[in-house]
């Protein structure tokens, strides 16, 4: 799974790229979100890809796969409008991501076996005739839109406990356990550090391990310095595991021990490990109490994507959003006006793709190095600017 997510990750930014292989394309603005801007090659790099994963499914036929890709097509403008809002959001309430982005650089580069950084920079652009920083901001992207809806939208979910203890009773049948333990993690990395830095990772870890000793909650602990960038958001929960399941390094050292028991470090080939016992399970039928995080899971699943529909159409009530005549908005806000106010600018600008990166990276540097102080200033200055 996690070889086919970094998999996408690149595959989508080299769709995107290989749309600019010749020198001088028509290229031209097709959105403009809070000062920011879409453009057309990322809406077509949007939809090469919906269809490359639609053509690839072995799970319709092709009559099937033509009417998914038609669906989808239709919201595609819709989800990269969706995936801007949240991407700023993320920079209003000062979401780091850059820790995220750098690992995740790393493993590619140990997948492909790439060496250096000046080798990566040039594997990148070979493969996709754009630079490194492109696929890095593509990261930056996608880190930042994932990280608003695990703090924003969550927490919007409010499952009754009298909802909770009916689905128990109901479905007692699915809660007959193995022994096992639900564990939570803290990680903190040692990859690509050399020993300067590697002495710093120990006495951070040891600092934390002392904390979290002294009963500091281990959730908030992991969300703030955890450094897998899957588990943090959740106060490092890694779910429930069973006998078998972990290595015998790890089992030996978690299976026995009581609920709220916390490791000492443990050293892995990627970093440091701290886990914490947060529910002890015995074999036979589960006990409510054991079971009741599960059973909130469950039933948050099917509510989920409509509170993210909720949160991104907020976003669009308080936006300044512009659409192209031509390209349809699905999410758009029924009423909210998003028409293109600068008719005499409508014709296609006819330019270098560089060139537009180029003003475009200007208006959003801040996503590069964090500027004091330039959130509201850069904001209200990017709306007052011209359209390109």
């Amino acid at each position: 799974m996690k070889n086919r997510t970094l998999f996408s990750l690149v595959t989508c930014c080299f769709l995107g790229a290989s749309l600019v292989a010749d020198v001088v394309i028509v290229e031209e603005i097709i959105a403009k979100i809070n000062g920011d801007i879409l453009l057309r090659s990322e809406y077509d790099s949007q939809i090469a890809e919906l269809r490359r994963q639609v053509r690839e499914s072995k799970d319709v036929d092709e009559a099937q796969k033509e009417n998914l890709i038609e669906q989808r097509e239709q919201d595609s403008l819709r989800d990269l409008i969706d995936r801007r809002l949240m991407v700023q959001r993320g920079k209003e309430m000062g979401v780091s991501v850059e820790a995220q982005v750098l690992r995740q650089r790393d493993e590619i580069m140990k997948q492909y076996k790439i060496s250096t950084l000046d080798d990566f920079e040039d594997w990148v652009f070979e493969a996709t005739g754009a630079p490194a920083e492109d696929l890095l901001d593509r990261m930056r992207e996608t880190f930042l839109a994932e990280t608003v809806v695990s703090q924003t939208v969550s927490s919007r979910i409010l499952i009754p406990s009298a909802e909770i203890e009916k689905y128990y009773e109901q479905h007692k049948g699915e809660f007959i356990r193995k022994e096992g333990v639900h564990l939570l993690e803290l990680l903190i990395s040692t990859v690509g550090k050399n020993s300067e830095e590697l002495e710093a990772v120990e006495k951070k870890v040891e600092e934390l391990h002392k904390r979290l000793i002294k009963g500091e909650p281990f959730s908030e602990l992991a969300k703030r310095h955890s450094e897998n960038e899957r588990t943090a958001p959740s106060g490092g929960d890694i779910g429930i595991w069973r006998r078998g399941q972990l290595r015998p390094e790890i089992e030996s050292v978690v299976f026995d021990k009581r609920r709220g028991y916390i490791t000492d470090p443990i050293k892995g080939p990627n970093g440091y490990l701290i886990l914490k016992v947060e529910t002890k399970y015995r074999e036979g039928q589960a006990e409510l109490s054991e079971v009741r995080e599960e059973i909130r899971h469950r039933l948050m699943s099917p509510r989920y994507e409509p509170e993210v529909r909720k949160f991104l159409a907020e976003l669009r009530e308080e936006a300044y959003i512009e659409i192209r005549p031509g390209y349809i908005d699905s999410g758009a806000i029924p009423g909210k006006d998003t028409s293109w106010t600068d008719p005499a600018k409508l014709a296609p600008v006819t330019t270098t793709r560089a060139e537009v990166l180029a003003k475009k990276k200007k208006r959003r540097f801040l996503w590069i190095i964090p500027l004091p102080g330039g959130g509201d200033k850069e904001k209200k200055k990017s709306r007052n600017q011209t359209d390109d």
